[in-house]
């Protein structure tokens, strides 16, 4: 199975270098951002599976970032785990409202954290998605994007030529 990306939005390094280690020994591709800006910007850019998203941040605060990807229509989709020291229950509330799919309160367990993000990940992925389709003899591979016919893998020739050749 291809790894999914996770991108790490937090203004403290040392905290992004703890999630990181985390989730890498977890076997999760790890995208990091110290701002609201250049998370959105790699959000755009590389589409990560999930966000984990700090609410206190310099400029534009990460509910503000949450609003705003849920109105696009691109980035609705992206699952978010908010990852904040804001743990009173109105604080909650207005994360998940704002289009959070979790909510941890700083300090948190990495091992906490990895599950949650596996359950968030398992309801945003719907059963059969990543399921290897057969036709007569065609396989599509969703997961590592290939297709192949009757065992051999097929390979992309330009329309000059025919569509696809086997290798």
């Amino acid at each position: 199975m291809t790894a999914k990306t996770v991108l790490i939005v937090d203004d403290e390094a040392s905290i992004r270098e703890m999630i990181a280690v985390a989730l890498e020994m977890a076997d999760y591709r790890v995208l990091e951002a110290d701002n609201a800006q250049d998370a959105h910007a790699m959000v755009v850019d590389h589409q990560p599976d999930l966000l984990l998203l700090d609410w206190m941040m310099p400029g534009t605060s990460g509910i503000e970032l949450a609003r705003r990807l849920k109105r696009e229509e691109a980035t609705a989709e992206i699952p978010i785990i908010m990852l904040t020291a804001k743990g009173e229950e109105d604080n909650k509330i207005q994360g998940l409202e704002a289009g959070a799919d979790d909510y941890i309160t700083k300090p948190f367990s990495p091992r906490e954290l990895v599950a949650r993000l596996k359950a968030v990940l398992r309801r945003a992925t719907p059963r059969g998605v990543e399921d290897p389709i057969e036709i007569n003899g065609l396989l599509l591979d969703p997961v590592s994007h290939r297709v192949s016919a009757h065992g051999k893998a097929l390979k992309w020739a330009p329309p000059s030529t025919d569509c696809y050749s086997f290798l």
